[in-house]
């Protein structure tokens, strides 16, 4: 657990948007992980360790948005905090893109958000990104593809200047 828990948390974290949520899912994940331990067959070709735990958080994953998407909430913990201090010179700018890129990476679909984390943030090949969301390795390219293409409309704004 403590090899794979922050890598756990910061994938699902990027996933669902929210740190509250993120470490609840990566505490499921590992419950689910020892319930289903006896199932794990490693296989050096398809089903390494890593694509399996991300297997298992990337379904968790997708049923939380799902049960998120019928049950609409709103977290004060997640509110803003106007006493927050920071470097009002440099930061601002780099806080307002940092905020657009998670905005626009929430607002992929699933499984366009999934093969992109995936890929950009966990490194994970093509081939590994295939096992964990259970489709062909041209499926992640497609999904991977347009979710560059989306992201590159949603931050049209940011990447005129370089």
């Amino acid at each position: 657990m403590e090899r794979w828990k922050s890598r756990l948390i910061a994938y699902l974290l990027r996933f669902t948007g929210s740190e509250a949520v993120a470490v609840d899912l990566a505490q499921e994940t590992f419950v689910r992980l020892y319930q289903s331990r006896n199932r794990y067959r490693p296989n050096p070709a398809a089903r390494c360790f890593s694509n399996w735990l991300f297997g298992i958080a990337a379904n968790l994953g997708r049923n939380h948005l799902r049960w998120q998407g019928r049950h609409l909430t709103l977290s004060l913990d997640e509110a803003d905090d106007p006493m927050a201090e920071g470097d009002p010179a440099g930061s601002a700018q780099q806080d307002e893109q940092s905020r657009a890129v998670q905005k626009a990476i929430a607002a992929l679909s699933p499984d366009l958000r999934e093969a992109l984390i995936l890929s950009e943030y966990e490194g994970l090949a093509h081939a590994e990104i295939a096992v964990v969301a259970a489709c062909s390795v041209k499926a992640v390219e497609r999904r991977l593809s347009h979710a560059r293409e989306q992201l590159r409309k949603s931050l049209s704004q940011y990447l005129k200047g370089t």
